[in-house]
């Protein structure tokens, strides 16, 4: 009777899913029915970038896009870098210093007013100056790749006329720099949640008492 009794409850439990994953759990290992497939992706994900299986850049690439404003915008027929200009490349430069293993590269755009030529030189200017506003705030030269223009060949907007939101430039992450010891012995997981490792440090207070006195520190 009890077993006829615990069968029923797991078929009752399996209808009320939908799926068969309670009564499939006895047969297979433990914690099957729990993970949900990303269980040890950190790990996986460490094994892959290491053997070269797993691009890091698109890893970086999307975590920089989605944390800073990467687009820097310009008036028509400038490569002046206004108040706005100078926030979004202030957050850029606090996110590059937290990954000094990470290269990046700066591409210049225009809108279609003017030649070819000159929107092309115009998109190198602008390229320019955020490379070498990100270099004043303390980012290594070498580790912004040399800078591409595309003039006017890639607007965000398709218009012959002025389009403030063509005239960019557009800061991307690149890969790590080659040489760094960070990248190498399995530390990829590290670089990439750098932050998540520092919040999960115990707290540095420190208390000592001497004589009667209690003396705190860090």
């Amino acid at each position: 009777m009890k077993h006829l009794l615990a069968t029923a409850s797991l078929v009752a439990m399996a209808a009320c899913t939908g799926q068969g994953d309670y009564r499939s759990s006895f047969f297979s290992e433990a914690g099957s029915v729990v993970d949900s497939g990303s269980f040890g992706n950190a790990n996986m994900n460490n094994i892959l970038v290491m053997t070269g299986e797993k691009g890091y850049v698109s890893d970086l690439a999307n975590r920089f896009a989605s944390e800073v404003p990467s687009t820097v915008n310009f008036a028509f027929d400038s490569a002046h870098l206004d108040a706005a200009a100078r926030n979004t490349l202030n957050a850029q430069a606090s996110w590059i210093k937290q990954f000094p293993e990470v290269r990046f590269r700066v591409y210049g755009h225009t809108d279609k007013v003017g030649s070819e030529s000159y929107n092309r030189h115009l998109g190198q200017r602008r390229a320019n100056a955020v490379v070498n506003y990100l270099t004043s705030h303390g980012i290594s030269r070498s580790r912004l790749e040399a800078v591409v223009s595309y003039g006017e060949t890639q607007p965000v907007v398709v218009t012959e006329g002025r389009e403030p939101r063509n005239r960019r430039t557009v800061t991307e992450v690149t890969g790590f720099v080659a040489s760094h010891p960070d990248i190498i012995e399995g530390r990829y997981a590290s670089v990439i949640y750098r932050d998540y490792v520092a919040s999960a440090k115990p707290p540095t207070d420190l208390s000592m008492v001497a004589g009667d006195e209690q003396i705190v520190g860090e």
